[in-house]
């Protein structure tokens, strides 16, 4: 009579660990890890593999979007600006980490998954543009995909 509700409290726990990161609510607003090939970015419908060039936007929902591509994000996040207080999340190329997007110094060159070529570092160096920076350059369509930007920075 006592396993039942046991078995019952185990069944449940298992299933909210196999729980999509995406579906879960994120009241903490803070950067979930995921497993390779089952998060997919809502804005190019890539699967995400890897953590480097990823970034993670959380609303006020709390629920966590995934993108394979900074660019991605920046993109998404314009078409959504229904939503409020969004905390936007980058992994860095130099610390291996996740940090918040507006502190991050953003390279303009790197071979991002979509090609956009902005890569986020935790530190700033010679060469590195702000994210505001880097957010207009994104909007204004300033990226690698663009012949002209790439024959400027001679990629």
């Amino acid at each position: 009579m006592i396993l039942f509700p046991l078995l019952s409290l185990v069944a449940v726990f298992y299933l909210y660990k196999l729980q999509n990161p995406s579906q879960i609510s994120n009241k903490n607003k803070t950067p979930l890890s995921f497993k390779d090939n089952k998060e997919q970015c809502p804005q190019c419908h890539m699967y995400l593999v890897g953590k480097k060039f990823t970034a993670q936007a959380i609303g006020d929902d709390f629920k966590t979007h995934f993108f394979d591509d900074v660019g991605c994000m920046i993109l998404w996040v314009e078409e959504h600006k229904e939503l409020k207080n969004v905390v936007l999340w980058v992994y860095t190329i130099d610390t291996k980490r996740y940090i918040q997007a507006q502190k991050a110094w953003y390279s303009i060159d790197e071979n991002t998954p979509m090609e956009y070529g902005f890569g986020a570092y935790e530190h700033d160096r010679d060469f590195l543009i702000d994210f505001e920076t880097m957010r207009l350059r994104m909007l204004r369509g300033e990226t690698l995909n663009n012949p002209k930007i790439r024959k400027q920075i001679q990629i």
